[in-house]
């Protein structure tokens, strides 16, 4: 199963790209689990240092920003099995 994690700390943009990647992993029918990261400690640990962040598979894809829909399509087919 892959893994997505959004990280943030509540603020409206990390909430929306939270439903975004919620959205776009049912839509493209991939088997991934979305997981929203709050704490303070495990977002620096992260390496993130704007938020909103979003990790796949590990990997850190971006920080700060809320992409467009057709480029978070992009990133998760690229970063998914």
């Amino acid at each position: 199963m892959n893994r997505i994690k959004v990280y943030g700390t509540g603020c409206a943009n990390c909430k929306k790209l939270e439903a975004m990647c919620i959205e776009t992993v049912a839509e493209l029918k991939i088997d991934a689990s979305v997981e929203k990261v709050t704490e303070i400690e495990e977002i620096v640990k992260s390496g993130i240092m704007r938020t909103p962040g979003l990790e796949i598979n590990g990997k850190i894809i971006s920080a700060g920003k809320i992409p467009t829909k057709e480029t978070l399509i992009h990133w998760i087919r690229e970063n998914t099995n």
